[in-house]
């Protein structure tokens, strides 16, 4: 609890009143824990410099007043069965001020963006189908804790227990170096690849160097709403580019840009895959209107059904595409443990840049992680997620199949579905009635970037719902569908 606040010896109030009126906003506010004791009369009365007899006095008070009980031997606490409603006491006793009006000093509101509908407490419903959250019991516990022991090892605690300015740990670039990079057909020196706290951070900084008021940046539409957030931030023109069923259009509209995001491996938040004719033609493109390719591989392990496409990256030969990957999807979305690959000039500013931000993301983390794939875990765990999202999403497509003839389920790729609904149903809406029935989808609006995009469609992820609860969502979720339908 507070136990040192101002007091105003100048003030027309006592110090007596200064005290009290501090603790009441405290209690009132919620700022006292209610199984903690306050400090005692006299530690009070050190702490804040008055009289011992003051303290007992404003705690006698507080007492007679219900805002505190007196239990013998262990001290004041609050009393649990206080009002929640009454109002905090503004101000401190000695001429209260109004708030300061945050509104007219912001200069940028991100608050106001619209994000994609994910849940912070997803694992209450009994049928999430969200996306980018991972079934706990998938999780690799033991070889994870392994890792950990070793990383707090004497030996591994000197390496990372200090402060490396702007450095990366050095096993961990090796093991991205030749590990991870080359199964998506990447070859990268180290100065050439940046660990950043989840891929979100990368693209941050990419935006930040970059983009600027005369920028044109380029995304998918749908895609993925972050991206074109992180470059208004920064001033640049959002430009939404179209979709099909094979991915990003190769069109005239591209020209504009200065740098396009996209997402060719599996396409956010559709799933499909760009074929590699598009992909050269988006590279000849690039080079003949000097743009560059934000290549988001966000899925980049998660392939099953067929051969895996090579990162667009790995077709690259003149450094215009840059590479975002992440461990998300496979080891833990919590970890935020990613990577930028480019240029070294490109990741040299962008290293100069982390370190004004953060210095470097934690260095013990860094190593349990380079442990983790050191040791070969990381590839145990892909081969064992590749086997259940299999499974989960042929559950799922037979029950599409058996309880949503009527709706077309694009290809199920990675670890989500993007499902179209009949015409006339918006998914906004199933998506609420969902989620007032334990079912969690994200309704498709919420990954637009422009307008007149139908609103028909919905994105079923199925890595962190139970492969035995699939059917049954799916199920209810067309007994929603059709009830809506025939209101």
């Amino acid at each position: 609890m507070p136990a040192l606040f101002p007091l105003d010896r100048n003030a027309p109030s006592t110090l007596q009143q200064q005290v009290r009126e501090h603790l009441v906003n405290a209690i009132l506010n919620g700022f006292i824990a209610a199984d903690r004791a306050l400090p005692s009369c006299r530690n009070l009365a050190k702490n804040l410099n008055v009289a011992r007899n003051t303290i007992v006095q404003v705690y006698d008070d507080l007492v007679s007043d219900g805002y505190l009980i007196a239990r013998e031997r262990r001290g004041y606490f609050v009393n649990p069965d206080l009002p929640a409603a009454q109002p905090a006491i503004p101000g401190t006793g000695h001429g209260s001020l109004p708030a300061l009006d945050w509104t007219h000093r912001l200069k940028v509101s991100p608050g106001q963006q619209p994000n994609a509908s994910l849940s912070h407490n997803w694992q209450r419903y009994r049928y999430p189908f969200v996306y980018s959250q991972l079934d706990s019991s998938l999780f690799p516990l033991d070889h994870w804790r392994k890792c950990w022991r070793d990383a707090v090892s004497v030996q591994a605690i000197k390496d990372w227990s200090s402060d490396r300015y702007d450095s990366d740990d050095p096993l961990l670039l090796e093991q991205l170096q030749r590990r991870i990079l080359p199964g998506r057909g990447i070859q990268a020196h180290t100065d050439e690849i940046l660990i950043t706290v989840g891929s979100q951070q990368a693209l941050y900084l990419l935006a930040q160097l970059l983009l600027d008021e005369k920028s044109c940046f380029g995304i998918e539409d749908p895609g993925y709403p972050s991206a074109a957030h992180i470059a208004r931030l920064f001033g640049a023109r959002v430009q939404s580019l179209a979709v099909d069923k094979e991915g990003l259009l190769i069109n005239d509209r591209l020209s504009g840009c200065s740098a396009i995001y996209l997402t060719p491996s599996h396409q956010c938040p559709t799933t499909v895959t760009l074929p590699l004719e598009r992909r050269q033609a988006l590279l000849e493109q690039a080079e003949l209107h000097d743009f560059l390719l934000i290549e988001d591989d966000y899925e980049m392990e998660m392939n099953f059904g067929s051969h895996p496409t090579p990162a667009l990256k790995s077709m690259d030969n003149r450094g215009r595409v840059l590479y975002v990957g992440s461990l998300s999807k496979t080891l833990a979305p919590g970890l935020r443990l990613g990577f930028l690959v480019g240029p070294a000039p490109l990741i040299r500013e962008a290293r100069n840049l982390r370190q004004l931000m953060l210095r470097h993301p934690p260095l013990n983390n860094q190593r349990a992680v380079a442990l983790f794939l050191s040791l070969g875990y990381h590839d145990t765990l892909v081969r064992k997620l590749a086997r259940e999202f299999e499974q989960r999403a042929r559950c799922l497509s037979e029950a599409l199949q058996q309880h949503l003839p009527d709706c077309r389920a694009s290809s199920i790729g990675g670890s989500s579905c993007w499902l179209t609904l009949p015409a006339g149903l918006d998914g906004a809406e199933l998506k609420k009635r969902a989620a007032d029935h334990g079912l969690l989808i994200i309704s498709g609006d919420s990954y637009h970037i422009g307008a007149g995009l139908p609103t028909n469609t919905v994105k079923l992820g199925f890595s962190a719902i139970p492969l035995d609860r699939i059917e049954p969502g799916i199920r209810l979720l067309a007994e929603l569908k059709n009830k809506i339908r025939s209101e």
